[in-house]
């Protein structure tokens, strides 16, 4: 697979989020198949590996140290941390032990000495973008941390944070669902140099042409609650995916596959990180690095797009909903 850079960070074009090998999708794989899944994508050409301390509550990280232990010189490992709004940190001493503690406990589960891309997982509005980047650039000193980001960040925030400690990617959603970053963030990220790395470039899966309106999702299940998946929502969808699956025909790809050609195409530092539970599926979407659109295609695609209403979409309020499901 072709190599992209991420400010100077260098990882295949396309990423593996590795989130739904242990949450947010039923069913989850085990862990032995999740490690397969993990082996065959770094066989297809993935180099890019994107989890958080979040994710299962630690759980993702751990599995995805294990599956890349075999090959971790020749992998890179994207992280998050997350601090809750309101958690009282009033001084930058505090805030760097707090941040220390939770870097440590990463690089412990992951099982490395280093992690090569450490995000923000959300920027705390009551703590100040610059002393989290204070903190960052001494972390990479120390070498604990190769680079860093954040995550759904705004133009003033990149700006502030960079200034103090240069930024190497900002991790946000985007897709030809969610294209709201495209008109202030994507165009910084190309001024200061930032890789921009998108997670459900996909829509969660809706972009794959293989979600019915009849689909039925329970527990713990995030389509549950993303208003995408809504069954009107699907069916008012349907003119998107039919034009999307007419170029596709054309080029003899799938819909996922241009979707995310589509994306490539637009910006040399957008790195994709789809995610998936299922071999084929993987395949299906590191093969999207070898879809190459004509200027032509890409324009006719932006144009039929540009005319479209896009109904849904996937909101962190939502998602916070699951909590309370049964």
């Amino acid at each position: 697979m072709n190599k992209r850079k991420l400010n100077g960070l260098e990882v295949s074009a396309i990423g593996y989020g590795c989130m739904g090998l242990s949450q947010g999708y039923i069913p989850v794989p085990d862990k032995e198949e999740a490690i397969r899944l993990i082996h065959h994508a770094f066989e297809l050409g993935c180099t890019f590996f994107d989890t958080a301390e979040g994710y299962a509550m630690g759980a993702n990280e751990q599995l995805l140290g294990e599956a890349l232990k075999p090959f971790r010189q020749q992998t890179v490992i994207a992280t998050k941390f997350l601090i809750p709004e309101n958690s009282g940190y009033h001084s930058l001493p505090q805030l760097k032990q707090e941040l220390s503690n939770r870097l440590d406990n990463s690089l412990k589960r992951l099982g490395t000495d280093h992690i090569d891309l450490y995000y923000q997982h959300r920027v705390t509005k009551d703590i100040p973008v610059e002393d989290i980047a204070v903190c960052m650039g001494e972390f990479i000193k120390a070498g604990k941390i190769l680079g860093w980001g954040q995550s759904q960040a705004t133009v003033e925030e990149i700006r502030k944070a960079h200034a103090v400690t240069p930024l190497t990617a900002i991790q946000s959603e985007y897709s030809i669902m969610a294209r709201g970053f495209e008109k202030e963030v994507i165009p910084l990220c190309e001024e200061l140099g930032i890789g921009f790395v998108p997670f459900s470039p996909l829509a969660n899966g809706l972009l794959s042409g293989k979600v019915s309106a009849d689909d039925h999702y329970t527990g713990k299940d995030a389509r549950r609650v993303i208003s995408r998946f809504n069954k009107e929502n699907i069916i008012a969808n349907q003119p998107l995916l039919q034009v999307i699956t007419a170029l596709a025909a054309a080029k003899n790809a799938t819909p996922a596959q241009i979707s995310l050609a589509w994306m490539l195409h637009k910006k040399d530092f957008i790195v994709p990180i789809p995610g998936s539970r299922k071999r084929d599926r993987l395949t299906e979407n590191f093969g999207a690095a070898a879809v190459t659109l004509t200027t032509a295609e890409y324009t006719a695609l932006e144009t039929a797009l540009a005319s479209l209403t896009i109904y849904g979409s996937r909101r962190d309020e939502d998602l916070a909903k699951l909590r309370t499901l049964q």
